[in-house]
C-alpha cells in the first residue's frame, strides 16, 4: 500500500514538474512580445504622465512635480461640459449598437434562407476603416448628400437643403451613426460566437416548461450571453470615449469631445500648452479607467450573486 502511495505521489511530481516546466516555457515565448508591449505602451503613459505634472526638459520646462495643469484644466467649466460631451457619444453609441447587437446575434443563430451570404455582408464594416465610414457619412446623411437628394427626388421634402441637420451638431447623430455602423459587426461576433458555444438545450428547456419568450430572454439568454456582452461594450466604450476622427470631423465644434480638445492644445504655437494636452489626455485615461472598472466590479458581484465567480 505504501509503495503505491509512493508511486502516485512520484506520478503527480512529475505532472506538476512537467506543468511548471511548460507554463515556464509559454511565459518565455511570450517574454519577447510582453516586454515589447511593456516598453512601448508602459513607457508612453509613464512620460505621458510625467508631461502633464511639468517635465518637459525638451520644451525648456521642468516644474515636476507641477499640478497646475489639472487645476487649470479640472477647474475649467468647458472641461466638464467636454467630458459630459464625451461620455455622452460614448455611451449612446455603444448602448445602440448593443441593443442591434443582440438581435442580430439572436436572428444569425436560427435558420434562414441567405443566411450564408448574410453572415459575409454584416462582417464588411469591419475591414473598412474610420476615415472611410467618416466619408460615407459626409456623402450619404449631409444636407445636400445621396439621402437629401433621394428624399427630394421622391417628394418628401422640397429641396436637399430641408433634410435635417444631422452632422455638424452636438447631438452627435453623424458621430453615433459612424461609432454603430462599424461596432455592431464587432459586438455581433462577440455575442454570436458565445451563443454558439451555450447552445439552444437550455431555451428549449425553459420553453417546454412553460416560459414565454419574454422570460426565457431575460431570465435564460441574456445571463449566458453576458461574458460577450461585458467584453465587447468595454472595448467599444473605450475606444468611443478616445476617439478623435469622427468627433472631430462630423462634430458641431465648440465645446469639443476631450480628444478634440487635447489635439487643438497640441496644435498650439505655444508649447507649454502640448504639457495641458498630456494633462487632458490622462484626464481622459482616469476617467475611463473609473468608469470600465466600476463597470466590471458591478459584473463580478453580480456572478458572484449567481455562483459563477
Amino acid at each position: 500500500m505504501a509503495t503505491q502511495d509512493t508511486a502516485l505521489d512520484t506520478r503527480s511530481g512529475r505532472r506538476s514538474t512537467a506543468q511548471r516546466n511548460a507554463l515556464f516555457l509559454r511565459i518565455a515565448e511570450l517574454a519577447p512580445i510582453v516586454i515589447v508591449l511593456f516598453v512601448l505602451f508602459g513607457g508612453a503613459l509613464v512620460l505621458a504622465l510625467l508631461q502633464s505634472l511639468g517635465f518637459a526638459p525638451w520644451f525648456g520646462i521642468n516644474t515636476f512635480p507641477d499640478f497646475s495643469y489639472f487645476g487649470a484644466l479640472w477647474g475649467s467649466s468647458a472641461f466638464w461640459v467636454s467630458l459630459g460631451l464625451t461620455l455622452y457619444y460614448g455611451l449612446v453609441s455603444t448602448i445602440i449598437a448593443l441593443i442591434m447587437a443582440i438581435v442580430l446575434s439572436l436572428a444569425l443563430i436560427k435558420p434562414f434562407r441567405g443566411k450564408t451570404l448574410y453572415k459575409y455582408l454584416y462582417k464588411l464594416p469591419l475591414m473598412i476603416p474610420y476615415t472611410v465610414g467618416i466619408a460615407l457619412a459626409v456623402l450619404m446623411l449631409g444636407n445636400g448628400g445621396i439621402l437629401s437628394r433621394l428624399m427630394a427626388l421622391v417628394g418628401m421634402i422640397d429641396n436637399p437643403g430641408d433634410f435635417p441637420q444631422i452632422l455638424k451638431t452636438h447631438y452627435g447623430w453623424g458621430i453615433i451613426a459612424v461609432y454603430v455602423w462599424k461596432q455592431v459587426p464587432f459586438m455581433t461576433l462577440a455575442i454570436y460566437a458565445v451563443l454558439l458555444g451555450i447552445g439552444r438545450e437550455t431555451e428549449e428547456a425553459a420553453a417546454i416548461l412553460g416560459a414565454t419568450r419574454r422570460q426565457i430572454f431575460f431570465s435564460v439568454t441574456l445571463p449566458q450571453i453576458l461574458p460577450g456582452i461585458v467584453s465587447s461594450t468595454l472595448i467599444c466604450f473605450a475606444f468611443n470615449v478616445g476617439a478623435f476622427e469622427a468627433p472631430f470631423i462630423l462634430g458641431g465644434g465648440y465645446p469639443d469631445t476631450l480628444p478634440v480638445v487635447a489635439w487643438r492644445y497640441f496644435n498650439d504655437a505655444n508649447y507649454a500648452f502640448q504639457l495641458q494636452g498630456m494633462a487632458t489626455v490622462v484626464s481622459i485615461g482616469i476617467v475611463a479607467g473609473v468608469i470600465l472598472f466600476a463597470y466590471l466590479a458591478v459584473y463580478r458581484r453580480y456572478e458572484r450573486m449567481r455562483g459563477r465567480a
